[in-house]
């Protein structure tokens, strides 16, 4: 069976030492320089977007917020029950030290 690609001819500007090294990992392998080159290209552009994963990550983080409990209390409320509690620990401490 016979597979055809369809390719896009593009030129790039390579640093002499980057031809360099291309070529010899082109020998290395036993393949051209084309090759190499659309393998990087393809390994490059499988990997996931950083972006994206972030914004997947922030995604989920609100999905999991929708769904936790409602009952909490807000910012304020905790914070002043947070304070009692210090106040309720300094008076306990100084009824002690008499």
């Amino acid at each position: 069976m016979y597979i055809s690609y369809i390719m896009k001819r593009t030129q790039i500007y390579l640093q002499a030492d980057q031809d360099r090294r291309l070529a010899a990992r082109a020998r290395a392998a036993g393949t051209t320089k084309s090759t190499v080159i659309r393998e990087a290209i393809e390994s490059y552009l499988s990997t996931p977007d950083e972006e994206a994963a972030r914004l997947e990550a922030f995604r989920a983080a609100v999905a999991a917020m929708a769904t936790s409990p409602v009952d909490l209390p807000d910012g304020r409320s905790y914070v002043e029950a947070l304070r009692a509690t210090d106040r309720e620990r300094e008076e306990d401490l100084e009824r002690r030290r008499r």
